[in-house]
Parts: structure tokens; C-alpha cells; sequence
């Protein structure tokens, strides 16, 4: 039988299997190394995810490194768009006693009603989307009035600092090996331009050797 295939599909099969794997790489990545992220973050979930409520609805939840910080009992909404994820995100909600909706959604467009959130979470997540400014109107629209989005994600370094200027020189190697991630995105503008009612934000560092990731901000935006 004669084959059929065009460049254009090959190309897109081809571009398929290179997501899945780092789709499946990313999932294997986190898993392993959240001992080590939640260790340089953990002071600042604490504050940040404090008195968090029975339901919360979760952009990129990914292995489930922030269900420590609900309640057992509690229900988290898993807006999770890769399949590699959703193992170790159902067995770590297993672990922790949090009931998982689980949804294979892009954060652009997560499929719940107008105001129907008290509160939304995300962590080193915004860097990775297609267009933060959609994903924050789609969370301002989830969310019920005086309901809060409560992030910490790591973001473009000042101008003219040597950890600028390695964010630069990886960005491509970086976002290839972390499913589009950009160590370059001025998130800090992104979030207050985003129109939320008010908003509370924290600058700070940490220190490891993946240079292009140690730059972050911590805070909560109400609705």
C-alpha cells in the first residue's frame, strides 16, 4: 500500500512524541526533585497558602507538590493539561487524604463557571502557559468576588545581573527541556495589570545552581 502520510503529519507526530516526552521527563523531574523545591520554597507557600479553603481550584498542579498545604478532607480542582502528571498527582492526593477533581484543561480555558472559585492557586506554573495575561483574566473570571489567587512563580531577573544574562543565554534550552517554560517573563507586571481588586506581592531569591530559576515573587490577588 502506497504511503499516504504528508511532511505536515509526520511533522506533527514527530512534534507530538517530542511533547510526550518531556511531557513524561517533566513528570519524572518534579517527582524527584520536590524534596529539594519545596526545601527553597516551603517559607513562602506557608504564608502564602495559609488558611486556604474546603475547595480549591489549582492551575498546574502538576505531581501535587502543594497538596501538603490542604486539609485532609479538602477537595482540589486540578486544572492539569499532561497525562504524565496525573499518576503521581492522584496518588500523591491519595497520600495527603484531598479528594482530586482532576480536569485535563489548559489553564487559558478551564471549563468552570463564572465565580465559582473562593480561591485559585498556582506555583512556577505562569511561566509555562501560552499567554499569562489570558490564563489571569480566566482566573479572575473563576473566581467570586473577595476570592484570592495565591501564586509564587519565578520571573526575569533586573536588567544588567548576571542572572539575567543566563536567562538569557538559556532561555531556548530551558523552555525546550521545561514544555515552553520562560525564565524571561515579567510576571511582577503581568499579575498587577491583571485588574484584581488588590494585591499583595513579595520580591526574593534563592539560591541554587539552576541560575535562570532563582529570581521569584510570592503574593495574593483578591477578587
Amino acid at each position: 500500500m502506497a504511503d499516504t502520510t504528508t511532511a505536515d503529519d509526520r511533522t506533527t507526530a514527530f512534534e507530538f512524541s517530542q511533547h510526550t516526552a518531556r511531557g513524561a521527563f517533566n513528570a519524572t523531574f518534579f517527582r524527584v526533585m520536590d524534596p529539594y523545591i519545596e526545601h527553597n520554597l516551603r517559607r513562602h507557600k506557608q504564608r502564602v497558602f495559609a488558611d486556604l479553603p474546603a475547595e480549591v481550584v489549582e492551575i498546574g498542579p502538576g505531581v501535587g507538590a502543594n497538596l501538603r498545604y490542604l486539609a485532609a478532607g479538602s477537595t482540589l480542582v486540578a486544572v492539569e493539561p499532561n497525562r504524565s502528571m496525573h499518576g503521581p498527582l492522584r496518588d500523591a492526593a491519595q497520600r495527603y487524604g484531598v479528594g482530586l477533581d482532576l480536569r485535563e484543561r489548559m489553564a487559558e480555558a478551564t471549563g468552570l463557571p463564572d465565580r465559582s472559585a473562593d480561591s485559585v492557586i498556582s506555583s512556577l506554573v505562569l511561566c509555562s502557559v501560552q499567554d499569562p495575561a489570558v490564563v489571569l483574566a480566566e482566573i479572575r473570571r473563576i473566581l467570586r468576588p473577595g476570592g484570592t489567587f495565591r501564586f509564587l512563580e519565578h520571573v526575569a531577573a533586573p536588567e544588567g545581573t548576571t542572572t539575567r544574562a543566563a536567562q538569557r543565554i538559556l532561555r531556548r534550552p530551558w523552555a525546550w527541556t521545561f514544555e515552553g517554560c520562560s525564565c524571561e517573563r515579567d510576571l511582577e507586571q503581568a499579575v498587577r495589570t491583571a485588574g484584581f481588586e488588590s494585591l499583595t506581592i513579595e520580591r526574593y531569591r534563592i539560591r541554587t545552581p539552576f541560575l535562570p530559576f532563582n529570581t521569584h515573587i510570592a503574593g495574593v490577588a483578591r477578587a
